[in-house]
């Protein structure tokens, strides 16, 4: 199966959470700092400690909504989040990280403003896509839940449309009126990466798997199907929280969780 793999999820990568990867055999990471502290990482450390714990950094969480927005009407905000984006992701490029995920939008989107929230988005993501270029790195767009863009795999390939060179950060408890496993056969081989967890298709809840109500098995077998060649990346939360559904966690958990999951198969 897939190698296993972690968000930080808005926890500082100290070297305390990279043993803790380490020791769970967690094999990759995704850098996700906490939205309000992107200034704040070290990314040599970061990058000094993945190798002394034999922890690939896999992909990035660029910043997000209510600081970043690609999607906003407003000229100077858009400018300031491009610009923004741009120096967050030439960082970790600059530490060998190859898939930079991004969001499409902010929220809330009423119905009758979604064709331009769609157009600014994707403009903003052409744009994104030639400094992944330059910087040998690929920009995987995330499907976001409630009223955000690409909701749905029909938005998702309406966002992917705006350049050939964007790919898929597929997160498992975001779709909105369709079966995961139906979103994966949408979009297909543009899928590069995960993130993993589940939820009771009301809203997004970053459960382990097991505790909503995702149909695993048929997902796994619909990521099998499309040729997925990335990473099983869990992204649930390691401390108590409105959507930690049994509490605080260690890489241990999440490990073991995913031994069950793929041992039922």
């Amino acid at each position: 199966m897939w190698k296993l793999g972690v968000s930080s999820k808005q926890n500082d990568v100290d070297e305390a959470l990279m043993r803790d990867f380490a020791e769970a055999g967690v094999a990759a990471m995704e850098l996700s700092p906490h939205w309000q502290r992107y200034d704040e990482v070290d990314y040599a450390k970061v990058r000094r400690l993945a190798d002394g714990y034999g922890v690939e950094l896999w992909s990035y969480h660029l910043q997000f909504y209510p600081i970043i927005d690609i999607s906003v009407a407003d000229p100077e905000v858009r400018k300031y989040s491009l610009d923004r984006l741009r120096g967050q992701m030439e960082k970790a490029a600059d530490i060998g990280i190859k898939r930079l995920v991004i969001h499409p939008s902010k929220e809330p989107i009423a119905d009758a403003d979604r064709s331009e929230f769609m157009k600014r988005s994707k403009e903003s993501l052409g744009v994104l896509a030639n400094e992944a270029e330059r910087l040998g790195a690929v920009l995987a767009v995330e499907d976001l839940p409630r009223t955000c863009l690409g909701h749905n795999s029909a938005e998702m390939k309406e966002l992917l449309s705006a350049d050939k060179r964007l790919r898929c950060c597929f997160d498992t408890n975001h779709i909105v009126g369709e079966a995961g496993q139906d979103f994966i056969r949408a979009i297909g081989e543009r899928i590069i990466t995960l993130h993993v967890s589940d939820y009771d298709f009301v809203d997004e809840r970053h459960w382990l798997p097991g505790e909503g109500k995702v149909d695993w098995s048929a997902l796994i077998a619909a990521l099998g199907d499309v040729g997925y060649g990335g990473v099983w990346m869990y992204e649930v939360d390691f401390k108590p929280s409105a959507t930690a559904k049994e509490g605080e966690r260690v890489c241990a958990d999440i490990a073991a969780n995913a031994k069950r999951l793929f041992g039922a198969l």
